[in-house]
């Protein structure tokens, strides 16, 4: 599946509602081996991958952390600051040198509670991103740790 075409913010979201959250977007830009966030870390902001590529990691205890995703042009990086506790639930560093578009959490979940339409197709565009990468990562923790053979009966 290319996440990039399916899980877009350009695709996912009607155009009013497109132009309401980059209303509040800013530019930046991280350089190679950033790391935007750590699990267990406040979540307080999201991005929108303009350029670059960023990689989803998960602690593993005893060994390196285990890359979930690559995430890339167009992408959603970070869906923890929707829902409660509002803290990552994975790792992400970048890769490449990436330019994004950062939006600030609180105000966002603000503009989504006064406007319910915004918040259900938010919802629904964030809700699908993480639908797809709790399923990435149970095939990536499968191929990495699973006893050869057992396989995926998705």
């Amino acid at each position: 599946m290319n996440t990039s075409t399916t899980f877009s913010m350009l695709r996912a979201l009607p155009a009013e509602h497109r132009e309401r959250l980059m209303s509040c977007a800013r530019e930046v830009s991280f350089p190679q081996g950033t790391r935007l966030f750590e699990e267990g870390a406040r979540a307080d902001r999201f991005w929108i991958i303009r350029t670059g590529t960023v990689i989803l990691d998960m602690r593993v205890p005893g060994r390196r952390a285990a890359v979930i995703e690559t995430i890339g042009h167009n992408e959603l990086v970070g869906w923890s600051w929707l829902f409660t506790p509002h803290a990552w639930h994975l790792g992400a560093e970048a890769t490449s040198p990436v330019r994004a578009y950062e939006f600030d959490a609180t105000e966002v979940r603000a503009m989504c509670q006064e406007d319910h339409a915004l918040g259900h197709a938010v919802t629904q565009w964030v809700g699908d991103i993480l639908a797809h990468r709790l399923r990435s990562a149970r095939n990536r923790l499968l191929d990495l740790y699973a006893p050869y053979g057992s396989g995926s009966t998705l």
